[in-house]
């Protein structure tokens, strides 16, 4: 007993915050390059969240300043709709807390912890706190400088100035100095982030000013806001007995029928009556003290028997099916743990239809094309996005693909992974998407040697719960139903790349040909013109005016588009 008192001396109660500064590698910040890149992304990112929802056109502004020897203040200013007094130190002082993390919508940022872990990153390597200049469009602009109390998991104000605000202006402006950080224009550095993020958010104008000075612009290429996504309900072959149990606790229906009715997509009355039926079945076969029995109906019920099944149980059955009518009659907060489990396990054997999908928000086919074509000016781009599906059995996700080549790319493949538009820059080895695209046979489609090729291939997936490897947001794992997805995708767009070579090298082929029958033609007039008589010029002139009309009607069957063959690999 006394060596378990002496055990327990050292015995603390450690807060959210205090874990991710102790590990903040896994929020991203590791290596110098990096961590820089990781505040700008956190920063970023919830600027564009909150100009869409609020249905504005993006504009965001960030400067990097060099203050001393790997030391930076970053600076993001955006239009957004600014942030209301008593929120500034939930939003960037307190982890695991936002207007999304809760809430089964498609979003940039999914855990809360983003803006708030780059504040902290920036006040236990600065020891400064992080200047907050913010206006909802008023009549005062509050200026607060916030810090975390990381033993608390809450931000505090340690100075505020409330100015005037006679222009009406509206947004938000955060300034963060950090230290332990570099500034390279590498393809994981600040510049490279914001062009993939100007690529996939054509609509947003970007700005970066340099610690040099220089100032580069991403404008936008389209005027239109994407609609904001839509909360969607979680679908009954996406959830576990917790999220049931604790579901049935907070809400406000009075019957556990109504309860999943109203809480779960793809429930109705007629699919209650169906679970009734289900979760009888369990009970009475979990009866069975035989395995052979036991695992013989299960194997039924999976098959869809649960009516045999129940009716060799005869009077038995109809006993069960009552009990469990009045489960669904009873309170859903007096839903035990149990109950909670079998309606799970009941779920596991029903037939759903998918989970809607209106809440996903592609980027779009039209969008990727233009964020494609206004950054890196290619001579062919093409883009594919997909139906959507589901991964787990009923979480919604959709994938789409943009593909450029020539112009002026470089010399060598470049893999732009995404998800839900946000650039992924790190641990694309551990990433589905380089996974998926590294197992196409790029040889079918005309591209001989993938890393010498001027090629990029852009990647989104979109989800309400995109099932990244890490808190640190940068690699998918790697699920089947989102590779095979992958994969399709960038097959279709190949095969559009395909057509588009076989016609260009047709032509190739062709010019070359022209010029060689074009180089004989002056021997050709000459012995001609010794042989009939006639002017050399005239058979000269009539021997290219040949050559011309038949490489006219050559050039008019080429630009007929090519038939491809089926890709054996779909």
């Amino acid at each position: 007993m006394a060596k378990a008192k002496e055990l327990f001396k050292e015995f603390k109660i450690q807060s959210v915050s205090e874990f991710f500064r102790r590990n903040a590698a896994m929020l991203g910040y590791t290596g110098k390059i990096r961590s820089l890149t990781t505040v700008v992304h956190e920063a970023v990112t919830n600027s564009l969240d909150a100009c869409e929802e609020a249905g504005i056109l993006p504009y965001v502004r960030v400067e990097i300043e060099e203050l001393g020897r790997e030391h930076y203040k970053i600076i993001v200013e955006d239009n957004g709709p600014g942030i209301p007094e008593k929120f500034i130190t939930h939003v960037f002082g307190k982890m695991l807390a936002g207007t999304k993390a809760h809430r089964n919508i498609q979003s940039r940022g999914q855990q809360g912890i983003g803006i708030s872990g780059a504040v902290m990153f920036a006040q236990i390597t600065s020891g400064k706190a992080t200047r907050v200049i913010t206006s909802t469009g008023g009549d005062e602009i509050i200026e607060a400088w916030v810090k975390i109390d990381v033993e608390k998991n809450e931000g505090k104000i340690v100075k505020k100035i409330k100015h005037p605000n006679p222009t009406g202006w509206r947004g938000t402006r955060i300034e963060l100095e950090v230290k332990n950080v570099k500034y390279v224009r590498s393809k994981q550095g600040v510049f490279w982030y914001l062009k993939l993020t100007a690529i996939a958010n054509p609509h947003a104008h970007i700005e970066l000013i340099e610690p040099d000075g220089k100032l580069i612009v991403f404008p936008r290429s389209s005027e239109e806001v994407p609609k904001p996504p839509v909360e969607m309900k979680p679908h009954p072959r996406g959830v576990m007995t917790d999220d049931v149990y604790r579901m049935a606790k907070r809400t406000r229906k009075n019957t556990v029928k109504r309860f999943l009715i109203s809480e779960f997509s793809r429930i109705s009355d007629r699919k209650i009556d169906e679970l009734i039926k289900y979760i009888a079945a369990i009970r009475l076969i979990n009866s069975e003290e035989d395995k052979r029995i036991k695992d013989e109906l299960f194997e039924r019920l999976a098959k869809g028997e649960v009516d045999l099944i129940l009716r060799s149980y005869g009077r038995r059955a109809k006993k069960v099916i009552k009990e469990v009518q009045k489960l669904m009659e009873k309170p859903p907060e007096k839903l035990t743990w149990h109950e909670a489990e079998e309606i799970v396990e009941a779920f596991k054997y029903i037939k759903f239809l998918a989970p809607p999908t209106h809440g996903l928000r592609p980027i779009g086919e039209e969008n990727i094309v233009k964020g494609l074509t206004g950054i890196l000016k290619p001579e062919f781009v093409t883009a594919v996005t997909r139906p959507p599906k589901v991964y787990r059995g009923g979480i919604p996700f959709q994938v789409e693909i943009g593909l450029a080549y020539g112009g002026e790319l470089e010399s060598s493949f470049n893999l732009l992974r995404y998800a839900n538009r946000v650039p992924l820059l790190f641990d694309a080895g551990a990433c589905v998407t380089t996974t998926a695209a590294r197992s196409i046979d790029w040889k079918r489609y005309k591209v001989e040697d993938l890393d010498r090729a001027p090629l990029t291939l852009l990647i989104n997936v979109i989800s309400v719960h995109v099932p990244y490897t890490s808190t640190g947001k940068q690699s998918i794992a790697n699920e089947d139903e989102i590779y095979e997805e992958i994969r399709l995708a960038i097959m279709e767009a190949a095969r559009r790349l395909q057509t588009y070579l076989s016609g260009k090298h047709r032509k190739l082929y062709q010019v070359k040909r022209k010029k060689t029958l074009q180089k004989y033609v002056p021997e050709i007039a000459r012995a001609l013109s010794i042989l009939t008589g006639e002017p050399e010029e005239k058979i000269k002139e009539y021997f290219l005016t040949l050559i011309e009309r038949k490489f006219e009607t050559v050039e008019e069957a080429l630009e007929q588009p090519a038939e491809v063959e089926a890709d054996a690999e779909a």
